[in-house]
């Protein structure tokens, strides 16, 4: 386990200041003639220029160098990463339910790079619409080494090993249990202080994640925005080759550079990647009876362009006191207008007896049939309605889209670990029907 800590800034989409020299932040305006300490201004912008005060999203960065110092791009390969989702030739359309046993890590030596594999996604990048899902396989340091996407903001689950990640604009460390968000543009390294790692990867292309509005709730509950940690000003004045990766319209491109791209010394902004960690969700559930619908356990929501629709929203259901009476308490058996894809980052999940497990993962497709395996069902349908605490050391989570998501070669051929026989989860349900009994 690590030892190192880092310090942070507190709360969600706040405008912070932080500088790791003293004084290196300009005073009074955002790009004088001169810099402190020779630094040059750089600004990154996350939304348009002329976007809404309350929804611009930038930050200023005081860098030793701009981050246009580099050699030109050219083009790599990763073909277990997809980003044309137009193209039929990367996928295996299936509306089935699909089932993954936990993914395993190669033994064959992989950065966090070049262990993304897509499972799934849909639109298109180059039209900020859409989102893909991956899992990263991962088992070596990106040294001298940095990655940024073009194509979106990623969301990281981390399951298994923390995952040591070095920003343009400090330093964040993120732990299974915790997730955290990476913005489009924003330059990363990870590193594995724990050994080989594995999780997943939601990357969303067209806006930017939030906090869903809270509605009859009121002001509390559900994510606390101060809960949410971004990092402060750490810089490296490092004079080596580093190779800068750009993920870019689903393919990758490398240009080299001959210093440390880390080398912002102050920022100032709300353009700003950040951590969470879901023991801190403050669970909202049914007191009456009825299973409550899965958007009430939403962290983030990433919004469509129609109106209470979301391309994607990040769904957990971690421990917490399931009490309602007179119901059937597991999840209800439903088809939905949206795509399912769901992980599991420790513990049981309540709606799957066997066969769903840690580093494993699911895909219920927009109008398929699921809920709860035959086990399940029997249990929920004769335990004793008393107040129950779900498992401590359960945490499963949803990536919910209202997007068809097409699923990969990949995952469908290639990643060994695609279960045949899930669709007898639900083939072993009894007929209970008697006309003469209600």
């Amino acid at each position: 386990m690590s030892s190192k800590t880092y310090k942070y800034n507190e709360g969600f989409g706040n405008h912070f200041c932080s500088e790791a020299l003293p004084e290196a932040l300009p005073k009074g305006q955002n790009s004088p003639q001169k810099c402190p300490y020779g630094l040059y201004a750089e600004q990154l912008s996350g939304t348009a220029f002329t976007v809404g005060r309350a929804e611009n999203q930038r930050s200023w960065l005081y860098r030793i160098r701009p981050s246009a110092v580099h050699r030109p791009f050219v083009k790599i390969s990763n073909e277990s990463l997809v980003g044309d989702f137009h193209d039929q030739a990367n996928f295996e359309i299936t509306p089935n339910q699909l089932r993954w046993s936990p993914f395993k890590i190669p033994e064959k030596e992989l950065d966090f790079v070049e262990g993304l594999h897509t499972l799934c996604g849909a639109g298109d990048p180059s039209m900020r619409e859409g989102l893909s899902v991956s899992v990263y396989l991962s088992n070596k340091d990106m040294v001298k080494k940095a990655l940024y996407s073009s194509d979106g903001d990623f969301l990281i689950v981390p399951q298994q090993g923390t995952l040591d990640i070095q920003t343009e604009l400090g330093n964040l460390m993120v732990s299974p249990n915790e997730i955290c968000v990476i913005q489009r543009g924003i330059r990363f390294r990870v590193s594995l202080p724990d050994g080989p790692s594995r999780g997943y990867a939601l990357e969303v292309f067209g806006s930017h994640f939030e906090l869903p509005d809270l509605g009859p709730i009121g002001a509390n509950g559900l994510a606390n925005p101060r809960d949410f940690l971004s990092p402060v000003a750490a810089y490296e004045d490092l004079d080596e080759t580093w190779s800068v990766v750009n993920k870019y319209q689903g393919q990758l491109f490398k240009a080299e550079q001959d210093h440390s791209p880390f080398d912002v010394v102050a920022w100032h902004g709300n353009y700003v990647p950040y951590k969470y960690d879901l023991a801190k969700f403050n669970t909202m559930n049914t007191v009456s009876f009825d299973h409550a619908d899965p958007s009430i356990f939403t962290v983030l929501t990433c919004k469509s362009n129609s109106p209470g629709t979301a391309i994607a929203d990040f769904v957990i259901f971690p421990p917490r006191w399931t009490v309602a009476d007179r119901s059937f308490r597991p999840p209800y058996y439903h088809r939905n207008i949206m795509s399912e894809f769901m992980g599991l980052i420790r513990g049981e999940y309540e709606a799957k007896a066997d066969g769903f497990n840690p580093g494993g993962a699911s895909l219920h497709s927009t109008m398929t049939g699921h809920g709860p395996d035959a086990i399940a069902f029997q249990k929920g349908s004769e335990d004793e309605l008393k107040p129950v605490r779900l498992p401590e050391n359960t945490m499963a989570f949803m990536f919910e889209s209202s997007l068809m998501l097409k699923t990969t070669k990949w995952g469908i051929k290639e990643s060994q670990v695609l279960d045949e026989n899930y669709y007898k989860a639900w083939m072993q349900l009894p007929k209970l029907f008697n006309a003469l009994m209600k």
